[in-house]
């Protein structure tokens, strides 16, 4: 029997998250025997897709800033109408390369209502295929609050009755009901299919190779938003009763360079040459577990690490523009003990001290209390689907 081929769109605009979540997918689908050829809208991101997945590079575009209402094309122009149907055909001709027997979409169309241009004409091949492939919705835990303006809700409901057959969410409902984010989740409770978070595997190290024991880890994702919190962590370090660990900075791969300078500038002043300020590591993962502390936002991908490598961690939501899905799984992991949480409003570096002294202070959270095998049993779903099985 032939492998089910698998084709998988994503489209990440300001953070890397939603391509880090959809190679992770990808990753999985392969090694469960799919074919899978991953289609990405953003900035390409050096080392993010793995071996085994066929990769489309689409003309990239990405959110001028935080409020999502103007994008760019990758010299940040403001993307036209030629722009837009060229990327359309690039688009459709990747989809047309291979006969696919499931199409996934990542967060559309609970999201990603910019790209409609391309991502209805896309469904519209799809659905008129012969055979007609499966078509999925995957979409993370919570939606923002941008997601939930009158009328959008409805425009989702008649998008998912007219071309989808199921909706992958990766989170699990004993911690946030997808209902929090999304109001008439009942009106779709025959597509929806919970899967568990989905974050990449630790990879074992042997102990010489654990740089980040007893670190305190400051991360900002990829970058596009965090310097704020990123300096006041530099700054909590004298105030803390860790001070005397060395403290490493991840910027982000989308840091800009003038922001890197300013934090190792920052550093220098302040860290007494023990604090490293380095853009991104291949081996996050690794180093949250080996970590004292950790300090990051409370995205999606970072909050999922944390909680598989059960790191002691304060988190500071991003409530940037009309975001609340950053502030609602912080407040949701925090009531169940599981990391400390400090307001975007009252972040200083005093309040960001005390919170890394009582954290360091905890034990570590307990592991199997959420499901993290979020990409296997969205790879395991798919896979029995294109077979046909429970359709």
């Amino acid at each position: 029997m032939s492998r089910a081929r698998i084709f998988l769109y994503v489209q990440h605009l300001l953070g890397i998250g939603h391509l880090q979540r959809a190679a992770t997918l990808a990753r999985a689908c392969a090694a469960a025997g799919l074919d899978v050829t991953l289609a990405s809208g953003g900035r390409g991101v050096p080392g993010a897709i793995p071996a085994g997945v066929e990769y489309v590079q689409l003309p990239p575009v990405s959110a001028a800033d935080a409020s999502f209402k103007r994008l760019v094309d990758e010299f940040g122009a403001p993307i036209d109408e030629g722009w837009k149907e060229r990327r359309r055909e690039a688009l459709l001709a990747a989809w047309r390369a291979a006969r696919f027997q499931a199409l996934v979409l990542e967060l559309f169309p609970f999201g990603r209502r910019q790209m409609r241009f391309e991502l209805l004409p896309l469904l519209e091949a799809a659905a008129g295929a012969m055979p007609r492939p499966l078509i999925v919705s995957s979409v993370r835990d919570l939606l923002s609050g941008a997601a939930r303006k009158p009328g959008r809700d409805a425009e989702t409901l008649a998008l998912l009755e007219r071309y989808f057959d199921r909706v992958l969410v990766h989170g699990d409902p004993a911690l946030i009901d997808f209902g929090r984010g999304f109001e008439p989740v009942a009106r779709i409770a025959s597509k929806l299919c919970y899967t568990g978070y989905v974050v990449e595997p630790i990879l074992a190290r042997a102990p010489r190779e654990a740089a980040g024991a007893g670190e305190v880890l400051i991360s900002a994702g990829g970058g596009a938003v965090g310097r704020r919190l990123l300096e006041t962590a530099i700054r909590a370090r004298p105030l803390s009763m860790l001070a005397a660990h060395r403290w490493r900075v991840l910027a982000g791969i989308h840091a800009e360079p003038a922001d890197l300078a300013a934090l190792e500038a920052l550093a220098a002043g302040i860290g007494g040459g023990r604090i490293v300020i380095e853009r991104a590591r291949a081996d996050f993962p690794q180093l949250l577990a080996e970590c004292a502390v950790s300090v990051s936002q409370a995205g999606y991908n970072t909050v999922a690490e944390t909680l598989q490598a059960r790191a002691r961690a304060i988190v500071v939501p991003f409530a940037g523009g009309s975001e609340t899905e950053q502030g609602l799984r912080a407040r949701l992991l925090g009531e169940r003990g599981l990391l400390e949480v400090v307001e975007e409003s009252a972040l200083t570096p005093f309040a960001l001290a005390a919170a890394i002294d009582r954290a360091a202070r905890r034990a570590r959270p307990e592991s199997g209390s959420i499901d993290l095998d979020g990409a296997a049993h969205s790879a395991a779903l798919l896979a029995r689907w294109t077979r046909g099985e429970s359709r």
